[in-house]
């Protein structure tokens, strides 16, 4: 199968051809505001989706399709715009939709949420052959909080076995294939998600993120992926300790429809700009002149774009933290990707040093993270009992996490939570003389289909590890982190950069990559 080609430009005129099954022909933002216009309905938008992941089922996006939920849920919100549109005098009909997208942000959007999170109707298989599919009775808080923001679910994406590695193939479905090279992996565990944005079948995916999950997926497909801070999202499990390790954030294309999603899922509120048109605003034959209602991310976003951000500093840490104890390579395209990033942040008026600058050599991370981390990665497993019919239809890595986790003395897994809690609980100074840190993403490009499943299970997480060598320390410290591309290979492969900031600083990150990217 031949890569997909780049997505086509948006006609300045006309962003919305509905004969189009490919979301990349506008961002999420354009899609927006053309079905507040009237340009395109929510059945077209839904319709979309589901025609261009049916199209493409040989990616492996999805693990469930719900076009009857999708549809019928479409067919409903274009009668809402329709009923607003009625009730509104002719004169104050864009000043009416205007306020309806405060209310509702992401009205008749398309998106699918990862089968590890319930959405009501629909089976959740949480990517195993060892339970039975459940099909959920209610909405997980982060997809009922999506919903009520308008965005219709088309099905769930596809998922590696409980989330737990980073590549998105299980027993149950054929595997995720990476967009850009389908003999690829996509990444995980929001892989499914990461391909369905990246195939143009979702305007942009909701994740999760326990050791990489949203970043890792974003970085092998060409994507942003922002994983949020501990305890920020207010549906995530808000618990100080470092075995929290997973918290719920956006996939996109772009940095702003990242800061659209995220300022849903953040629970932030929307309200119209009076004084001029948001980004992407179209004037259709439904109502001309429509001032889509922004939020704290999406609003900080557009006015670094427009303005700029003040000036940070930015040190750039290229040890791993499970060095020395695995060997840590990059290749080419990660040492071109930092390079450019560096290049890009400079350009932008930034200052960037290495952290050795200011730091001197001591050791950044804490020693021997990788034991550590690996007994924390685990920690919960040991406590879950599965009768041996089913555990013997567990995939053989989760069978070793189980093993691991059992068998480690209690005391050894006591020392591992607490290091690491001492670590997280001063997070916020590693940063020492810096406002945020720039590393690699993924030390490789990501790995053929299968290449993973064929190691054994104890070679299989060493390789996850040596490919994905600085994402997982971010979820153990709590910090919130976004993957930004900077730079694509002759193959077509795309490679990031991740930056880390302090507590709090989700928006600001979410503005830089929008910067970064325009520089490079």
């Amino acid at each position: 199968m031949e890569p997909f080609a780049d997505a086509p430009a948006p006609d300045p005129d006309h962003t919305t051809d509905t004969t189009l099954t490919d979301f990349r022909a506008a961002t999420a933002a354009h899609w927006r505001a053309a079905f507040l216009d009237g340009d395109v309905t929510a059945v077209e938008l839904a319709t979309t989706a589901l025609t261009a992941a049916s199209a493409h089922t040989s990616l492996g996006a999805f693990l469930h399709l719900d076009a009857d939920y999708a549809l019928a849920r479409a067919a409903e919100t274009d009668a809402v715009r329709t009923m607003v549109l009625d009730s509104a005098p002719a004169e104050d009909r864009a000043a009416a939709l205007s306020r309806l997208s405060a209310r509702s942000p992401l009205l008749g959007l398309p998106t699918g949420f990862k089968d590890l999170v319930d959405v009501a109707g629909m089976p959740t298989t949480r990517g195993t052959a060892a339970l039975p599919p459940a099909v959920a009775a209610k909405d997980h808080g982060t997809a009922r909080r999506v919903h009520a923001a308008g965005a219709i679910s088309v099905g769930k994406t596809q998922v590696p076995e409980f989330g737990l590695p980073c590549y998105s193939e299980n027993q149950i479905a054929e595997p995720s294939r990476n967009p850009l090279d389908p003999s690829r992996t996509s990444g995980g565990s929001t892989g499914g998600g990461a391909a369905a944005v990246a195939a143009g079948m979702l305007p942009f995916a909701p994740g999760t993120d326990g050791g990489g999950s949203v970043r890792i997926p974003a970085a092998a497909c060409g994507l942003i992926g922002l994983k949020p801070g501990r305890g920020r999202m207010p549906d995530d499990d808000h618990s100080p300790s470092a075995t929290n390790l997973p918290v719920s954030g956006p996939i996109a294309d772009t940095a702003e429809d990242a800061a659209l999603l995220f300022d849903v899922m953040a629970g932030h509120s929307f309200r119209p700009q009076e004084a001029r048109p948001a980004a992407g605003r179209r004037s259709g034959r439904g109502a001309a002149d429509v001032v889509l209602a922004e939020g704290a991310a999406t609003r900080r976003v557009r006015e670094a774009l427009e303005s700029g951000l003040a000036r940070l500093r930015i040190g750039v840490v290229t040890e791993s933290p499970f060095s020395p104890d695995l060997e840590i390579t990059l290749e080419d395209g990660a040492v071109a990707a930092l390079e450019k990033g560096i290049g890009g942040l400079e350009h932008a008026g930034h200052t960037v040093h290495g952290t050795s600058h200011c730091t001197g050599s001591d050791r950044f991370w804490p020693e021997d993270y990788h034991r550590l981390f690996r007994a924390l990665w685990t920690a919960r497993m040991g406590s879950i009992e599965f009768p041996p019919e089913q555990e013997e239809k567990l995939e053989p890595l989760t069978r070793y996490f189980l093993e691991l986790a059992r068998n480690r003395p209690e005391a050894e897994t006591a020392e591992a939570v607490t290091r690491m809690q001492d670590f997280a609980d001063s997070a916020d100074e590693i940063f020492g003389p810096w406002d945020v840190l720039l590393t690699p993403m993924l030390a490789w490009a990501p790995p053929k289909v299968g290449w993973f499943a064929g190691l054994s299970p104890e070679e299989n997480y060493i390789q996850q590890c040596r490919f994905t060598p600085y994402s997982s320390v971010v979820n153990v410290l709590g910090l919130p982190a976004i993957n930004v591309p900077t730079h694509t290979d002759d193959a077509g492969q795309s490679w990031s950069v991740q930056i880390i900031g302090p507590t709090g600083s989700e928006e600001m990150l979410l503005a830089l990559a929008a910067v970064l990217r325009r520089e490079v």
